[in-house]
């Protein structure tokens, strides 16, 4: 059966920047409900091709029925990994839309969004052995903070580390609105809702590795991306822009690359496009637009 996603953000820009050849090579590695992928589908000519990657198992429903497209059920961390079982090198574009589909924000049983009462899953496939509940429950203190703060980027994370496992001593947190009551007194009703918005954020972003994800799949871009090719990669938060940014700019996540003599040195990619973010109007009609921002940039 077919699930409904919202309107993919930024679909035009995002696949422009892709600058698609007819009878190229893309990936789409986060495959979702598929806009993305049907809007390159339509500008590619017989002889192109299509890879996409999704591990959401609710994902494969969505799946295009034409053979020049082929979907991995995999985490896009291995992106290398399974182009090469395809028996392909190297490719024209990859594109990425990072984070939580609406798709999943929208299922309660999920546990992402912090409109329902739901279990402490968070899980992006559900062969992931690590879940929220593991996290809150099982993590040390020291754990918890660093989690808060690194990736939640909340000030109170010794606070919130300290009431969650104060509290699990009496009996396991096991639904998230059991953590909502835990952490009462972090979330004054001004900016409840921001705040528990980035608790969320640090316990998705943990259980899924999404930082590490990244990482390791940036890296790989500048492995199988023919020069010329194009990355065009949308992020929804600080945390995953600024490793974009960084990565495009010097192919480095930190600190700056090695300069010869002469004072000059080699970078991986050259960017494109100057940040582009979405309309008012798009934000207007689709709300999960509204921290968007796309990076693109080509391989030297």
């Amino acid at each position: 059966m077919k699930m409904e996603y919202h309107n993919p953000v930024l679909l035009k820009e995002t696949v422009d920047g892709l600058n698609i050849k007819p009878d190229g090579v893309y990936v789409d590695v986060t495959f979702g409900g598929g806009g993305h992928s049907r809007e390159i589908m339509k500008r590619l000519g017989a002889n192109g091709k299509l890879f996409a990657f999704d591990q959401d198992e609710d994902a494969q429903a969505n799946s295009i029925d034409d053979k020049r497209f082929v979907l991995v059920p995999e985490n896009f961390r291995f992106i290398k990994r399974y182009l090469r079982f395809y028996g392909v090198k190297e490719v024209d574009g990859v594109l990425a839309d990072l984070g939580v589909s609406s798709h999943q924000f929208d299922v309660p049983e999920r546990g992402f969004s912090t409109r329902f009462d739901a279990e402490l899953d968070m899980r992006m496939s559900k062969k992931n052995e690590l879940n929220a509940y593991r996290v809150i429950n099982e993590y040390e203190e020291q754990q918890l903070r660093k989690m808060f703060f690194d990736y939640g980027e909340l000030k109170n994370a010794s606070g919130l580390a300290a009431a969650i496992v104060a509290a699990r001593k009496e009996k396991p947190v096991k639904n998230t609105e059991q953590l909502k009551q835990v952490l009462s007194r972090f979330l004054p009703a001004h900016k409840s809702n921001k705040i528990l918005a980035q608790i969320y954020q640090a316990i998705r972003i943990e259980v899924n590795q999404e930082i590490e994800v990244l990482k390791e799949f940036l890296i790989q871009t500048e492995e199988i991306l023919k020069p010329g090719g194009r990355l065009s990669v949308i992020s929804y938060h600080s945390l995953e822009d600024r490793l974009v940014k960084r990565f495009m700019r010097n192919g480095m996540f930190e600190g700056e690359p090695e300069r010869d003599v002469y004072g000059n040195f080699e970078v991986p990619f050259k960017s494109i496009e100057k940040l582009i973010v979405p309309t008012e109007e798009e934000i207007t009609a689709n709300n999960r637009a509204r921290s968007a921002k796309l990076r693109v940039a080509e391989k030297i």
